[in-house]
């Protein structure tokens, strides 16, 4: 069984963001979804053991600089509740090599909104652009559709 736990990084460069869509998998809860670069803790990981080998697992790189960015936890009808380390990094060595779970492109940040990622997703991208410091997200889907949102502890009424 997967741990409820799990990492998402974005990998910066040239004012990009390494985006991972997922369209190689069957049975993906991410099933054509555009994301960053992450998974769940294996063992007793810790969060930045995790991100370290989901980023070399997925894309071949490995992280020189990296930063823990806040904590999002998605509540959904559908599965159980998942806590997830967000992270953002913008350096790393290797080469980008294939990935299993789908096909990796570096897309420009302004163009983030023209991809087919999760409501909730928007939210925490504009965090990443906006604020230095430290927060968590509650996010909560209905199927698919986002109903709620809660930033370090307030409600929000809409989102981005």
């Amino acid at each position: 069984m997967k741990s409820c736990l799990t990492t998402l990084c974005y990998i910066e460069k040239d004012d990009c963001f390494l985006m991972l869509h997922r369209v190689k998998k069957e049975q993906d809860i991410n099933k054509d979804k555009w994301i960053g670069i992450g998974g769940h803790f294996e063992g007793k990981e810790s969060p930045e053991e995790c991100l370290l080998r989901e980023v070399k697992e997925e894309t071949g790189l490995t992280l020189t600089d990296y930063r823990f960015r806040g904590i999002i936890t998605f509540v959904t009808d559908c599965y159980e509740t998942e806590y997830m380390c967000l992270y953002t990094a913008d350096a790393f060595e290797g080469e980008i090599t294939e990935c299993t779970e789908g096909n990796l492109e570096w897309v420009p940040k302004e163009k983030l909104r023209e991809l087919n990622l999760w409501e909730g997703d928007y939210i925490f991208l504009e965090l990443l652009e906006s604020r230095k410091e430290f927060f968590s997200l509650k996010l909560c889907y209905e199927q698919d559709k986002l109903v709620e949102a809660v930033l370090d502890g307030k409600r929000l009424t809409e989102w981005v």
